[in-house]
């Protein structure tokens, strides 16, 4: 049976995480306490706390998702739990002789080309470029920019420490009616950004169980979760054909009821 920690277990995609496994071991960490879940405090950025959480679990995988989720912060709000604590992850999971780590990256690792200004990361252009996992890195934001060090990071132990690494590029997860209040709240530029990026809680359960669980062919693997969203400009198909990964929602149909 297959041991699984996850880190960020609290948050939104951590808990649709929880719910994606049922018959694997599940150890859960979250910086902050909660009453409705089983979630051991673990403060990332320190090493030693990391490193000695893992120790003695025989955990398999890794899915680290804690982080701080804001695309419109500063650096000094992000640097050191997107870039410390990316590091000190990787590190455990290495040092605890971990077979897999999925870290949580994002589509702000690779979104500059298309928002509508850099001020304006949850927007895109009218007609948007494809974005394929393998092309250049395009960050948006400092956000962004952490998860282009991460998703280096994972090659980096992926390549040194012969981890199996998943950089998973993950979109907006958002239940039907949430996307449907942004939407209601958005211009034009919002509205096509929120249609391309939507990942629905389903298909975010879909994709982290294949990240953690599918056989990898070649890693480091870098790979986009979101649904199958019609009007998408990040490519699905590597998922598809990598993860096995197979989306059942589509913003489109979310939206206008097809």
């Amino acid at each position: 049976m297959t041991e699984i920690a996850i880190t960020g277990a609290s948050g939104r995609v951590g808990r649709q995480s929880v719910e994606a496994f049922d018959e694997e071991n599940l150890t859960l960490f979250s910086h902050s306490e909660t009453e409705d879940l089983d979630a051991e405090p673990l403060e990332i950025a320190n090493r030693d706390e990391f490193v000695g959480a893992l120790e003695g679990r025989d955990i398999d995988v890794l899915i680290h998702l804690a982080a701080n989720p804001d695309p419109r912060a500063e650096w000094d709000e992000v640097r050191e739990p997107n870039v410390d604590g990316v590091y000190n992850a990787f590190e455990a999971a290495a040092q605890n002789d971990l077979e897999r780590i999925v870290f949580a990256s994002s589509n702000h690792a690779v979104n500059m080309g298309n928002v509508v200004s850099p001020i304006r990361p949850e927007s895109t252009v009218g007609k948007p470029d494809i974005v394929r996992p393998d092309d250049e890195m395009n960050p948006d934001t400092y956000y962004g920019v952490t998860k282009v060090f991460g998703e280096a990071m994972g090659h980096y132990y992926a390549n040194r420490h012969g981890l199996d690494v998943v950089n998973l590029r993950i979109g907006w997860l958002l239940s039907e009616d949430e996307l449907e209040e942004e939407i209601a709240d958005r211009d034009a530029a919002g509205e096509r950004y929120a249609r391309a990026m939507w990942l629905s809680p389903d298909d975010c359960q879909r994709v982290i169980r294949a990240a953690a669980t599918t056989t990898l062919e070649s890693t480091p693997l870098t790979a986009h979760g979101i649904s199958d969203n019609a009007e998408r400009f990040l490519s699905l198909s590597e998922t598809m054909l990598e993860l096995g990964y197979r989306p059942k929602d589509n913003s489109s149909d979310a939206l206008d009821g097809a």
